[in-house]
């Protein structure tokens, strides 16, 4: 029986009306609430970087001798460090900066793997031999220890943090997009593509990385936790963002060492702000996973 267009558009309309947008965002806290909740830690992170001007009550780097080592209170709630400077605003800048650094070596680093993993599966044989030999070296440091040697080469800073942070994702990304495309490749489509003339450069990007995206975004969100964590370690020996710069890395050295007995909230609350942000994106990433893998879905 045929369907006329009217039947069709008062069916949307009608699906429109019982599911609105509310009811699925509830649909999907019932069935992942670990993931709504990573989800709203990051959607306010994201907001307190984005408006770190009008949420923090002070200017992040203003040294003011006169309130140095306050406790918390009504004036400065999370209290002040050794220089005087607002813990709280700190903390607010300091997500801007710890945000912008995972975000771009995990796109960048995750990227690169993708387009490397896929090529890898494609081309096979030699080259696929000799790839997966240079990844298995980067893959036997681990992470820490291959990020400090690549900024004790290129230096401190911002830009070389970042790549510092890019370069050992690449193999993780790699490995991972690499066993998916794997199994793409002997699709018989590929083949048909081969045999129409399709270039490998289209056949990779317009046939092969479009069906490795779910493992793909899963290990962005991953990732993004991990650079974090990074950056802080690196900004904690004195080898990442640099002062004045608010990182919270930054903020649990120096100081927070020295006066980890008579002003422990200097350390307490960069602390909590980490394990905070690693956690909510760790939950992000096993609900996306969840959502995107067709046999977890499936349960």
């Amino acid at each position: 029986m045929a369907v006329s267009e009217v039947q069709v558009e008062a069916a949307v309309e009608g699906f429109a009306e019982r599911a609105p947008l509310a009811t699925v965002v509830l649909g999907l806290i019932r069935r992942q609430p670990l993931g709504a909740a990573g989800a709203l830690i990051v959607i306010i992170m994201i907001l307190m970087a984005a408006f770190a001007e009008f949420v923090a009550p002070y200017d992040p780097i203003a040294n003011n001798f006169e309130d140095m080592l306050l406790a918390p209170g009504a004036k400065y709630w999370l209290g002040t460090d050794e220089f005087g400077r607002d813990i709280l605003s700190r903390l607010i800048y300091g997500a801007r900066t710890a945000l912008f650094v995972g975000f771009v070596a995990a796109f960048v680093g995750a990227t690169s793997g993708l387009v490397l993993g896929v090529a890898s599966a494609y081309f096979g044989g030699r080259f696929d031999l000799l790839f997966q030999r240079v990844m298995d070296v980067f893959m036997a440091f681990p992470l820490i220890i291959l990020a400090l040697a690549v900024v004790s080469i290129l230096g401190t800073g911002i830009q070389n943090v970042i790549i510092a942070i890019t370069i050992p994702f690449i193999p993780n990304c790699a490995r991972v997009v690499r066993s998916n495309a794997l199994a793409i490749r002997e699709i018989p489509y590929i083949d048909a593509a081969r045999a129409c003339g399709f270039s490998h450069a289209r056949i990779i990007l317009r046939h092969m990385v479009p069906n490795v995206m779910a493992p793909y975004l899963i290990m962005i969100t991953a990732f993004v936790g991990q650079a974090i964590l990074l950056e802080a370690s690196l900004s904690y020996l004195g080898l990442g963002v640099q002062e004045p710069t608010p990182a919270w890395g930054l903020m649990l050295s120096g100081g927070a060492e020295e006066y980890a007995e008579s002003a422990p909230w200097i350390a307490v609350f960069p602390g909590i702000g980490i394990s905070l942000a690693v956690f909510g994106f760790n939950l992000f990433g096993d609900a996306l996973r969840d959502v995107l893998d067709p046999k977890l879905r499936s349960r």
